[in-house]
């Protein structure tokens, strides 16, 4: 499977925030995730960064 989890940085941590995550989706405040379970969440936050190869999504504040 090709989804990846994602990390909200914080100072110098990565906190996990969702595990299997299918979607991405930008809104006007922040960041839609959405999981293949059907999970959903909205961070005030960015993509940082995105590591395809290890499955990671980074976001910061």
């Amino acid at each position: 499977m090709c989804e990846a989890n994602a990390y909200l940085i914080e100072g110098e941590e990565e906190k996990l925030v969702m595990e299997s995550v299918d979607t991405v989706q930008p809104e006007e405040d922040g960041v839609k995730l959405t999981s293949i379970f059907g999970e959903q969440k909205f961070l005030k936050a960015n993509i940082h960064s995105l590591s395809l190869v290890d499955h990671k999504i980074f976001l910061k504040e």
